[in-house]
């Protein structure tokens, strides 16, 4: 059973920066692509930044340029550098492990709340 839990979220003004954290419970880099997403109220889940191969990074177009997904192996973490954030970035953002394999399953973090008004 793996875990993710995500921190960092909170309230931000428009044009400011976030760093979100995603620890996982084990050393799961090898058998998963990390991920982030979103949840933006009255929305679908959609992908914010993924690694795909190795570290080759996704990024969804409206936050190109802005955000920035990185790993640290060693300690089992995923951040999501996000910077001149918008109103349109508030939302739940969740980490995701996606398998490698399909029979492995698929997990997803609780979840940090990111506000951004002013």
């Amino acid at each position: 059973q793996v875990q993710l839990v995500e921190s960092g979220g909170g309230l931000v003004q428009p044009g400011g920066s976030l760093r979100l954290s995603c620890v996982a419970s084990g050393s799961i880099f090898s058998s998963y692509v990390m991920g982030w997403y979103r949840q933006a109220p009255g929305k679908q889940r959609e992908l914010v930044a993924r690694f795909t191969s190795g570290s080759t990074t996704n990024y969804a177009d409206s936050v190109k340029g802005r955000f920035t997904i990185s790993k640290d192996s060693a300690k089992n973490m995923v951040y999501l550098q996000m910077n001149n954030l918008k109103p349109e970035d508030t939302a739940v953002y969740y980490c995701n492990a996606d398998p490698f394999l399909s029979w492995l399953p698929n997990y997803w973090g609780q979840g940090t709340q990111v506000t951004v008004s002013s």
